[in-house]
């Protein structure tokens, strides 16, 4: 199952940018022999202000994909428990998951309603730059804990 990160905005190339590249990639490379696999980093820059201009660049990047918004709303898991909804998904036979981040006004209604499986990092606000490099420590970690690896500990 492919796995994408799609952020609206361009994180730069500030230490937040470089830690979720390293974890992307380090799930990409643990995460294979799994079929999970690649983990790409998507950013949507709209060329028009506000949400709904953002929700139709990341509808678009999750066509045909099992979307997770990334919502304080959202279901909060333990990484154990974030690991066996990844494993889940992979073996009903998704394809393709997109977790969407939104701009710094949140998630468009249309991309919450749109969205099948909702994730939440706490009730704490975020930046964008920084939710992207930790959901994709969570998916590195995810990958590492159904390999049996012992980077995670309880």
């Amino acid at each position: 199952m492919r796995l994408a990160i799609a952020a609206i905005g361009k994180p730069g190339r500030g230490p937040e940018a470089q830690l979720a590249d390293d974890y992307a990639r380090r799930a990409t490379l643990a995460g294979r022999p799994l079929g999970l696999g690649p983990v790409e980093l998507v950013d949507l820059d709209p060329k028009k202000p506000g949400m709904g201009a953002e929700a139709e660049l990341i509808l678009s990047a999750a066509e045909g994909a099992h979307l997770i918004a990334c919502d304080e709303r959202g279901r909060a898991f333990a990484s154990r428990d974030f690991a066996a909804h990844l494993a889940e998904l992979r073996d009903r036979g998704e394809r393709r998951l997109v977790f969407a981040i939104g701009g710094a006004d949140g998630l468009d209604p249309s991309v919450r309603r749109a969205a099948r499986s909702t994730l939440a990092f706490g009730p704490q606000t975020w930046p964008h730059a920084l939710a992207r490099a930790m959901l994709a420590e969570q998916v590195y970690r995810a990958v590492t804990i159904l390999a049996g690896s012992p980077y995670h500990r309880d």
